[in-house]
């Protein structure tokens, strides 16, 4: 093992886009000794971990999906006796995937540090790569995305964000027939801006809908206009073009990462829940118009506050108001209960939970609607 191993961080760098991979295991082998090298990242999901060195794409790794899940290391011991590490690659509280890498012996604190550094400068370049080449992609799916669900997927984010102040994530299902829900977030100083939308209508029209929606609200966001004027210059930009026939369901929130303050603008279906210690509620909104539905339509800020320790769950209406065979919405009680279920989980974490449990209320039914769930941990 050498002394000082050739920095990782010029050598990504220089690497095509679509060889990180390859170019980390290297590093590993000549600098660590490193063996049976693999790169993870998720499937759509959030619920498998793909390999990305491996030509056996149906391997399994529940260690993998466990340091995932956790974002912390792991270790093991093999049968051949080598120490086994998994790192967790995470960028800007994204979680991009895992590093596995099994080692002659136990490292040193300081060697391990240097794992640790060159897993986050793996991370970084992974996320920095994704739109230059589409290996990242292909590996994260198990089938072909509908069109709607490619447009869906493209608009998104991120799925995950956060700091020592706050942790965010969101997930939207079904994953590779997606519609038109969708969440969108920015973080600018100590200002968070958060969206849920639900537009309208099926398939590729859906989809069109919402991303006239959201990149009419990014466009005033990134002028620095607030959530009133992001809400009024998406719904006029919807209007134009669908005249008032279809329209999109939104909630704005603007948040405070300081004091807690939330400024929102409920524009249509999606709800938000605050759960405080052992207690779960509804923030009770008023409903304005969703965004389209006229012209030269008007919106007021309404308020709430968060304290120290909240998690704030926003839900569309495919989570809210599903009613599989005939029962009542999931809600109403269920999805209380699979929020409470995720207390001791994070954020990144907890979306999946109150997902799982929604599949579960539909009993093997399909879904008749998309879904989108967005969880907050406000850390403060």
């Amino acid at each position: 093992m050498s002394d000082q191993p050739v920095p990782l961080g010029s050598l990504l760098r220089a690497a095509p886009p679509d060889r990180l991979p390859e170019v980390v295991a290297e590093h590993l082998r000549r600098h660590y000794s490193a063996d049976r090298i693999e790169v993870f990242i998720p499937d759509l999901t959030h619920s498998a971990m793909c390999p990305l060195l491996s030509e056996d794409k149906t391997t399994a790794d529940p260690s993998a999906l466990r340091c995932f899940g956790s974002q912390r290391t792991g270790a093991e011991s093999t049968l051949s006796g080598t120490y086994r590490l998994y790192l967790p690659l995470s960028c800007w509280g994204e979680r991009i995937g895992v590093l596995r890498l099994d080692l002659p012996r136990r490292p040193e604190p300081e060697v391990a540090d240097q794992l640790a550094t060159g897993a986050d400068e793996l991370a970084v370049a992974m996320r920095a790569a994704a739109p230059a080449t589409d290996r990242y992609h292909r590996a994260s799916r198990r089938e072909r995305l509908t069109m709607a669900a490619e447009l869906q997927w493209d608009l998104l984010p991120g799925r995950s964000l956060g700091d020592e102040r706050f942790l965010l994530a969101g997930q939207l299902e079904p994953a590779y027939d997606v519609r038109g829900d969708h969440f969108d977030w920015a973080l600018d100083g100590d200002r968070l801006t958060i969206t849920v939308l639900n537009g309208d209508g099926d398939g590729l029209e859906a989809s069109m809908l919402t991303a006239t929606a959201v990149n009419a609200m990014r466009n005033a966001r990134r002028c620095g206009a607030d959530i009133v004027e992001q809400a009024e210059l998406a719904s006029d930009a919807v209007h134009s073009r669908y005249s008032g026939t279809v329209h999109a369901a939104t909630l704005l929130l603007e948040i405070d990462l300081v004091s807690g303050d939330v400024a929102a603008v409920d524009a249509g279906s999606p709800h938000c829940l605050i759960a405080r210690g052992g207690d779960v509620r509804q923030v009770e909104l008023e409903q304005q118009l969703p965004l389209g539905m006229f012209g030269e339509a008007r919106y007021e800020i309404q308020r709430f506050r968060l304290d120290p320790g909240d998690r704030m769950l926003v839900v569309s209406d495919g989570v809210h108001a599903a009613t599989p065979g005939g029962r009542s919405p999931y809600g109403e009680s269920a999805l209380l209960s699979a929020l409470r279920r995720t207390r001791l989980q994070p954020a990144t974490e907890a979306v999946g939970t109150v997902m799982r449990g929604l599949r579960d209320y539909h009993a093997g039914a399909d879904a008749l609607d998309d879904a989108v769930t967005v969880c907050l941990d406000w850390r403060r």
